[in-house]
């Protein structure tokens, strides 16, 4: 029988929004620290999600290449689960601040992803999307899963351009331990969609279903 995938919407900037996809009985919430990003957000705005999540539902602070500071004034003031790194940060830096992690790799880089790997190995998970290394993701565009190493596809999180449309897609042909939603799930970049997010949560549930 194949494992539940778990699901991560990245990129919550309402509480409104936090609400409802715990209700629908998504995972883990990203927030995103990168002020680069139109799904930037501030301390005080991370709290306001922060309290009004129940329990069970992983905090996931996103960074890219931040200054370190930066990180610790997060970890000081906002209810963090995990850390995750999407930028060139190289694994010492990623391990300093005392807080598990996860740390995303881009996937259109020429770079064997084994090698790469193995400088995190002591990451929660491994998050593979669609961007170049150290570049920004949220780019909406999905990757070619067929080059995903076996052996590696069930500990891994999906990302890259996965909607309702293509995640029992994604789903059948990777088997990840979790897949992860922005851009997909989103009436504006940051504005989460109800109908699509739910439509999601309906999608993973069918296919986790139809396999097991």
């Amino acid at each position: 029988m194949n494992p539940r995938t778990r699901v991560k919407i990245c990129g919550i900037t309402r509480p409104e929004d936090a609400i409802e996809a715990a209700r629908l009985g998504v995972d883990a919430i990203g927030l995103v620290f990168y002020e680069n990003s139109p799904r930037n957000i501030s301390i005080e705005q991370a709290q306001a999600i922060c309290q009004v999540l129940p329990g069970f539902v992983t905090v996931v602070s996103l960074f890219l290449n931040p200054e370190a500071r930066l990180v610790k004034d997060v970890l000081a003031s906002v209810p963090v689960d995990l850390l995750q790194f999407h930028g060139n940060e190289p694994g010492d830096f990623c391990r300093s601040f005392g807080c598990p992690y996860i740390k995303a790799l881009g996937m259109a880089d020429d770079q064997r992803l084994e090698l790469r790997a193995k400088e995190y190995s002591d990451a929660r998970g491994v998050l593979l999307d669609s961007h170049e290394a150290g570049a920004a993701g949220g780019t909406g565009k999905t990757f070619d899963w067929d080059s995903i190493p076996q052996q590696l596809r069930q500990s891994i999180i999906l990302a890259g351009g996965l909607s309702p449309q293509n995640v029992a897609e994604a789903i059948v042909s990777v088997r990840p331990y979790a897949v992860d939603l922005s851009s997909g799930v989103e009436a504006a970049p940051g504005i989460k969609d109800a109908s699509l997010m739910a439509q999601l949560m309906k999608e993973v549930k069918r296919v986790d279903c139809e396999s097991g």
